[in-house]
């Protein structure tokens, strides 16, 4: 019974590694997509907007600077589920530590969805946008607030699940 117990968590241990190299893959994967949006998309598109309409390009600065700041807090989520994908390799993954890091990331995703929303109002009072990019910003910043309470719910439930799994070890 003990060896097939042991073989059975080395199973499980190796899933775990795998399921950790293909979630990494995945980070990399949205970061490099971020980075090509941030760095290439957004400047291209802002400098033709700039080229084809002229009475617009005093919008052009401010508009890429509000992106680029909003887009920080993104960049900063995927450093810390890039720890948290760590952690499932080395079979943590229902830890204090986790839970921890999901909340962090509720947080920068809630700020980082009131800063959008908030920044696109300022900017349509300084007359730098339009009420429509403004609405469309709502539907972002309502993204913004789902990965939000979707981060929160896991940091509680891995929570509740790093105090299980540590009454288990105790009366084993």
């Amino acid at each position: 019974c003990y060896t097939y117990f042991n073989s059975l968590r080395r199973l499980d241990f190796m899933e775990q590694k795998t399921l950790s190299k293909w979630l990494k893959c995945i980070l990399v994967g949205v970061g490099v997509c971020g980075l090509i949006v941030f760095a290439a998309v957004i400047p291209m598109y802002g400098t033709a907007m700039r080229t084809m309409y002229p009475e617009f390009s005093n919008r052009f600065l401010p508009w890429l600077i509000f992106l680029w700041i909003s887009g920080l807090p993104c960049f900063t989520a995927l450093a810390m589920a890039w720890k948290i994908a760590v952690n499932i390799g080395a079979d943590r993954s229902f830890s204090e530590n986790n839970a921890m890091i999901l909340r962090r990331i509720s947080v920068l995703a809630a700020g980082d969805a009131g800063f959008f929303f908030v920044g696109n109002i300022i900017l349509l009072l300084l007359n730098m946008s339009h009420p429509s990019v403004v609405i469309a910003s709502a539907g972002i910043a309502f993204v913004g607030v789902a990965v939000a309470v979707v981060s929160a719910v896991m940091s509680h439930l891995v929570k509740k699940a790093a105090d299980l799994q540590e009454q288990s070890n105790l009366t084993i």
